[in-house]
């Protein structure tokens, strides 16, 4: 992965044994705070996708309530137009589907102008 991003290996030359070992000391050490940035950086990313986890869990909890309290309105709403069709009064069913026609043929007209 290291040598896809760019890094270049370059061996060690095998002149003198405390060289060696100070050069292979050194790049450990190079090696080791290039290591330290990642995790850094990675644990920056990973907090900021907590954080984006927990305002989207807010959001969608939000959301429910609101469709819970739009189904009990519609649920309300539906019974009482189930009531009223029920009753006696056959001209209130017809005088709802009028207005619906109405407004249906209201929402055509103007945006068959726009």
């Amino acid at each position: 992965m290291r040598r896809s991003q760019g890094y270049n290996y370059q061996p060690v030359p095998q002149s003198a044994p405390s060289s060696s070992h100070d050069a292979l000391e050194e790049e450990n050490e190079r090696m080791a705070e290039e290591l330290k940035g990642k995790i850094g950086a990675l644990k920056t990313l990973t907090i900021d996708i907590g954080n984006e986890v927990r305002l989207q869990d807010r959001l969608l909890v939000g959301m429910d309530d609101d469709m819970e309290s739009t189904s009990g309105i519609l649920k309300n709403t539906m019974g009482r137009v189930l009531r009223l069709g029920k009753g006696g009064h056959r001209n209130y069913m017809c005088y709802m589907f009028l207005f619906v026609l109405a407004i249906l043929l209201l929402l055509y007209v103007v945006l068959k102008l726009r």
